[in-house]
């Protein structure tokens, strides 16, 4: 080997990555401290970015093209490295390809309780997970925020750097946008689109990243919170609440009346029959006078005359006690009904 072909071994004269692999963000070209010849050629494929990087500053970055490395290309570097008149000889320069095309399906969720503070509950601790899609939109900032000096940095690499920071995002823009704990558990899809438009741009201010996509597919609440909007639901579902004890009726009815459903059936039964019975003209029972007995608002209550005489002495049902015997009026029965 002469001289000569020694000398062009050690230049690199054209710079390149082809990637197979699919799951590549950024790749440094293996330069084994060769230098890059005058007028070497760049090439840059379809959906990569090419970083000159100089003694650990960015220089210039080349998008998909065939490139021919001449001053007039490399204005950063000619001004880092201070060509004046441009560069005749050799200069060394690491070269980073970045895949910038659309990377799908990346899973995130919460490791912990995220606190958010809701109108309706207060203070609510929710656990989320989903998936996003995303693509490296400021290739400087995505190198020296999130890949590094890594020489092949994949995407499950990206995965375990990135899991937290999406989170912590995700965190700022739910407490930003103060969606009700109602709607963060039953409109998966709207809250998704709602926090991209709040999530993408701290991305890319941080992390030169941008999202296509925020899916949020499962968030769940404390057990609490899931009874209060079970509550909050069932008392949407019964609407008209007279109707609801008609058919609480029905069922107490149907059952027989027996156990603690038998139980809270009665009750429901009494006190339906108690408000129909005590309004002026109703049908069914009927109790001459204002004046009632204990035995009186037990049979308009369908309950024991002990536990009208047990509520009277406790205060919870209004009356006048004459004697040894009590007295109420069809007025105080109707106010402890209400």
């Amino acid at each position: 080997m002469g001289l000569k072909d020694f000398v062009t071994g050690e230049l690199i004269e054209i710079i390149e990555f082809s990637d197979d692999s699919r799951d590549t963000l950024a790749y440094r070209f293996p330069d084994e401290d060769r230098e890059i010849k005058r007028g070497a050629q760049l090439i840059v494929r379809e959906s990569q970015a090419a970083q000159f990087v100089y003694l650990g500053q960015f220089g210039d970055v080349f998008q998909p093209g065939k490139h021919r490395l001449t001053t007039a290309n490399l204005p950063v570097l000619a001004t880092l490295k201070g060509w004046k008149y441009g560069f005749d000889s050799p200069f060394k320069a690491d070269v980073y390809f970045v895949t910038t095309r659309l990377f799908a399906g990346n899973k995130w969720g919460t490791s912990n309780p995220v606190m958010m503070r809701d109108d309706h509950f207060g203070i609510v601790r929710l656990r989320a997970f989903g998936t996003y899609d995303f693509r490296v939109a400021d290739v400087p900032r995505f190198l020296k925020e999130v890949a590094g000096t890594d020489g092949h940095f994949r995407v499950d690499e990206f995965a375990d750097t990135m899991r937290s920071r999406i989170v912590s995002v995700f965190s700022d823009a739910v407490a930003a946008s103060r969606v009700p704990a109602l709607d963060v558990a039953g409109r998966y899809k709207e809250l998704g689109d709602a926090l991209l438009p709040l999530i993408n741009p701290a991305l890319q201010a941080k992390y030169g990243l941008e999202l296509a996509s925020f899916v949020v597919e499962n968030v769940s609440v404390p057990v609490e919170v899931e009874q209060a909007i079970d509550m909050r639901s069932g008392m949407a579902a019964v609407g008209n609440l007279n109707d609801f004890v008609k058919y609480q009726m029905a069922q107490g009815l149907a059952s027989g009346g027996s156990g603690a459903a038998g139980l809270g059936a009665e009750m429901a039964i009494g006190l339906a029959m108690a408000q129909q019975m005590l309004q002026p003209g109703a049908g069914g029972l009927q109790v001459s006078g204002d004046v009632l007995t204990p035995a009186d608002a037990a049979t308009l209550l369908n309950v024991t005359e002990a536990d009208v005489v047990a509520s009277l002495e406790a205060g919870d049902l209004k009356g006048r006690k004459i004697g040894s015997q009590w007295r109420l009026t069809r007025a105080q029965l109707t106010q402890f009904l209400q």
